[in-house]
């Protein structure tokens, strides 16, 4: 039996679930998130807690059953606390504006990169003197905080040799040691 499909969700004060056929909705207090969910997998609600059951042990079920109960846990944490990821922008002359929903990058592009955001994604930019811009993006749903950060990073992922480029807050990157000195 999958593991995390049987460990059992905690819904906390202020969380709404409903199900209505094959759709879960999420209501809290940072916004709704809805799911359709497989007819092999079944939901209870009870006492403030979610279990999921499976209908059969094939191998396509019992892997939708750890995939619904963690879609719904972070549909829960999502409503309630929300997430956010930061990304560091390193390079000489590398810049990030953000106003409203916009993000404007200089990465040692010709062109400066404007990427527009969905209205339900939080995004900010700060930079301080003497360190590398942190772009902030912030949401209550997980996807689309880590679409969105895995898209700015492809812009410009950080190259193993002085590790310019964007990355996470937080990233350990392979450095390589480059040439050696002529002898």
């Amino acid at each position: 039996m999958s593991r995390i499909g049987k460990s059992p969700v905690t819904i906390p004060s202020g969380v709404e679930v409903k199900v209505d056929s094959n759709v879960v909705t999420v209501k809290g207090s940072k916004g709704t998130l809805t799911q359709e969910m497989d007819s092999c997998v079944t939901m209870n609600i009870e006492d403030g807690t979610i279990t999921f059951t499976r209908e059969s042990d094939a191998p396509d079920h019992r892997a939708k059953h750890g995939l619904y109960r963690a879609l719904v846990a972070n549909m829960i944490v999502g409503v309630s606390e929300g997430y956010k990821k930061e990304l560091e922008v390193v390079g000489v002359g590398y810049r990030a504006v953000a106003s409203g929903q916009r993000l404007e990058l200089a990465l040692g592009y010709s062109h400066p990169i404007v990427i527009e955001f969905p209205s339900e994604l939080k995004v900010s930019a700060v930079s301080e003197k003497g360190k590398a811009p942190i772009v902030t993006i912030e949401s209550h749903d997980k996807q689309l905080v880590g679409q969105a950060a895995a898209k700015i990073r492809s812009l410009r992922k950080p190259e193993p040799y002085k590790g310019k480029g964007v990355k996470y807050v937080g990233e350990e990157l392979r450095r390589k040691a480059g040439k050696s000195a002529a002898k």
